[in-house]
């Protein structure tokens, strides 16, 4: 049963920065190099220069973007510009946004959750990771002692309990707002009320939570966590951490997975290699593992072929292009294929099996287009972008894929499977700079 939690959370005190929409940031991992320098001019305290801190000439391991993050994070604390709150808090937090000319509002509360290694308890993540964001993380991590952004967790609450006490506790209260790069804004409250508190926790400690954003931070959250017990053992004549020590908690944003605000994007893929001349050759190659149709033309049809895929919302169904012939082709699996995908990935379960994601890379892919060493694709999300960077003529072949709703992430991850890296995009991130938790 997840351990929820408030904290007394550091935040930015309006005084010293003025508006917060002057140095909040997305998380580190959707910042290029344009948008971390735009961050940088925006405001002298931005989040970003704690987040993702540039590298600068003469970098070395006792001076670098990690020490001088957390010189920063030491500085604004003695000046007044971070203030911690004067008691525990949850954080009710709220994101309105539009995306395809529609209003949503994403609700969640964020708060502290006690650390489990995944596999040992009731939370559970839905994709791969990598070893360089980890290391990244935890030499932050090591060196701020702080989250300075949340993980992002999904709970069941079909009944919307949960959302419904927090909403009951803020409403008439003014929020804390900032908006973004994107324009979408946040709104939060601080819930200082001890017994809602306790009635949250209470609905939350039953339930799972899936990682739907953060993976890397969360298992690096439990890397660090290790490291603190082994480094407390050792000045301690072998005591364990006590339970209610700051490094055994993560911060953690939660929503509840039947939420109308959340928003999944796909994450189309853009290849350098394979090539495959045309759709011809491709049709060919795909065999009678997939029925396919070839009817348009050029990098523009992307919309029409994403409004064919879109109406379906079939895993099974894929969108090609051949940069070649610049011919689009819709393949759908049969059963044929579905039997090849078993037996190629017997080792996975049917819900693994059944995401596009999984079809193209482990059956298209590796198997028929016998293309199993490629480099990296590029990856977009939007259809738009996706037409654009075709239109340059790199990418000799490409991909659109419907994306993998909320119930397929449950589904895979109540398996102890996990999904492809890149098989999901949740619009959009959460804002990092609202509130920090402290991990001594």
């Amino acid at each position: 049963m997840p351990t929820v939690a408030p904290l007394r959370g550091l935040r930015y005190d309006p005084k010293h920065v003025g508006t917060l929409s002057q140095v909040i940031a997305p998380p580190y991992d959707v910042i290029d190099g344009a948008l971390q320098a735009a961050l940088y001019d925006r405001h002298p305290a931005n989040v970003v220069r704690l987040e993702l801190n540039r590298e600068e000439p003469g970098d070395d391991d006792r001076l670098n973007r990690y020490t001088r993050a957390a010189r920063f994070l030491k500085e604004w604390q003695a000046q007044g510009v971070l203030m911690q709150e004067p008691a525990a808090a949850l954080y009710v937090y709220h994101q309105a946004f539009e995306f395809e000319g529609q209003a949503f509002v994403r609700r969640g509360v964020m708060a502290r959750v006690r650390l489990e290694r995944f596999g040992t308890g009731n939370i559970h993540p839905h994709e791969e990771t990598m070893s360089g964001p980890k290391q990244d993380r935890l030499l932050l991590t090591r060196a701020c002692r702080m989250n300075l952004s949340q993980v992002f967790g999904l709970y069941p609450d079909p009944a919307g309990e949960v959302q419904a006490l927090l909403d009951n506790a803020v409403a008439g209260q003014p929020p804390v707002e900032a908006t973004d790069h994107q324009g979408v804004t946040s709104q939060m409250w601080p819930i200082v009320d001890e017994g809602v508190a306790a009635k949250v926790a209470g609905l939350l400690g039953p339930r799972p939570v899936f990682i739907a954003d953060g993976h890397h931070r969360y298992e690096t959250a439990c890397t660090y966590r290790d490291e603190v017990a082994a480094a407390w053992g050792a000045d301690h004549g072998g005591e364990p951490l006590p339970p209610d020590h700051p490094a055994n908690f993560v911060l953690m944003m939660l929503v509840g997975m039947s939420d109308r605000g959340l928003v999944v994007l796909p994450t189309h893929r853009l290849f350098v290699q394979p090539a495959v001349a045309t759709a011809a050759e491709l049709c060919g190659k795909l065999g009678d593992c997939f029925n396919t149709r070839t009817s348009w033309k050029g990098p523009a049809a992307a919309e029409i072929v994403w409004s064919n895929l879109e109406l379906e919302g079939d895993q099974g169904t894929i969108g090609l292009y051949t940069a070649g012939d610049q011919a689009w082709t819709i393949a759908r699996i049969t059963p044929a294929g579905r039997a090849r995908m078993e037996q190629l990935a017997g080792d996975h379960g049917a819900a693994w099996r059944s995401l596009g994601v999984s079809i193209l890379h482990r059956l298209v892919l590796d198997d028929l287009l016998g293309a199993k060493d490629i480099p990296t694709p590029d990856y977009v999300h939007l259809v738009g972008e996706m037409a654009e960077r075709l239109g340059t003529g790199r990418y000799p072949l490409a991909a659109m894929l419907v994306p993998a709703s909320v119930e397929d992430i449950r589904r895979v991850s109540e398996t102890g499977e996990r999904m492809p890296a890149k098989s999901t995009y949740f619009y959009p991130k959460l804002a990092s700079g609202l509130v920090f938790n402290p991990l001594e």
